[in-house]
């Protein structure tokens, strides 16, 4: 991250353009040279009830400059680690989406996830809904083979309804397809599903283990982060209807009896120890149901602190990078 102080100028966070962190801007992906590379994915087309997560990308981005005060790295006194410092963080801005076209707008994600893995980055995307996880995972068919844990309220393991196969609630299904997903594991499911029973049925056939939040909450985020095989990569998606709607209410589909904060937080921090990420995004933020915002402060401090202990653990050799 950027100490802005040293270039004379105060910059406070309400001031200037809002990319991703206060982090610079690069249109040209040919041209990526980053650690971190953050795609925005506005698209809300698969959405099954309430609209708008299509601006979650831009309110994401907006809280994350509440994080960007120009300090390089960011100290955490309980952790007596400053996470962060040193670490290149470029928006990339969102990949183009074609109203309607659900096809052609996953493509172009596929291609703005595709480019931060050509030059070596971490891609990061911003949803949207969950169906841009399906060209997310779809991004990595050269990538060696990696898990997939999803922190969510709803499995996502629809098959097909009515011919939709790429709405936000089959992308868990499309994973499981893919001969590079060795497995899955679905953190927070809970309460009335928009997977049926047949889904939960269908999903544990092909390997994966689900976890409500009580049952989280129960084992700990020790624990919780265990049940991963033991040192696969990993890849991270993150439903922000997880959360409890209390601290969480932007969002289309909120779910009450969610996570709260830390308890996230912890089990991330657990995961990024052991595994190496190899991917995230954060999907399901709609910022027209918040007023406060507090739910896009949420999504940002999330992502932030995630990718400080992925980086941590990266430099202190706890994890290693895989490539394809």
């Amino acid at each position: 991250m950027t100490n802005h102080y040293d270039t004379g100028r105060l910059n406070l966070p309400f001031t200037g353009i809002c990319t991703f962190a206060r982090g610079p801007y690069q249109p040209d992906w040919s041209a990526l040279d980053t650690d971190v590379a953050i795609l925005g994915a506005p698209f809300d087309a698969g959405t099954q009830w309430r609209s708008g997560t299509r601006f979650g990308p831009r309110a994401i981005r907006e809280a994350s400059t509440l994080f960007s005060f120009g300090h390089a790295g960011a100290y955490d006194h309980e952790d007596d680690t400053t996470y962060l410092d040193g670490v290149r963080i470029t928006d990339m801005g969102d990949a183009d989406i074609i109203h309607t076209d659900t096809l052609q707008s996953h493509a172009n994600i596929r291609k703005g996830v595709e480019a931060a893995l050509a030059a070596g980055a971490l891609p990061v995307t911003l949803g949207g809904d969950h169906s841009i996880n399906i060209p997310c995972i779809e991004a990595y068919e050269d990538q060696q083979p990696f898990h997939l844990l999803q922190i969510d309220a709803h499995l996502d393991f629809v098959d097909e309804r009515h011919g939709v196969t790429r709405g936000h609630g089959n992308p868990m299904r499309r994973a499981a397809e893919k001969p590079w997903i060795t497995g899955l594991t679905q953190v927070g499911i809970r309460n009335v599903s928009s997977t049926a029973r047949d889904g939960y049925e269908d999903a544990r056939r092909r390997g994966s283990d689900i976890l409500s939040v009580r049952q989280t909450r129960a084992l700990g985020p020790k624990a919780t982060a265990a049940r991963l095989p033991q040192g696969a990569p990993v890849y991270i998606t993150i439903d922000i209807d997880a959360f409890c709607p209390s601290i969480a209410p932007g969002t289309g589909t909120p779910s009450h009896g969610g996570f709260l904060y830390y308890e996230v937080l912890e089990l991330l921090q657990q995961v990024a120890k052991y595994h190496p990420v190899v991917g995230m995004d954060l999907v399901e933020v709609a910022p027209d149901y918040d007023p406060t915002g507090s739910t896009s402060i949420l999504a940002a401090q999330l992502l932030l602190n995630l990718l400080g202990f992925v980086f941590h653990a990266r430099h202190n050799g706890l994890t290693t990078r895989t490539s394809g």
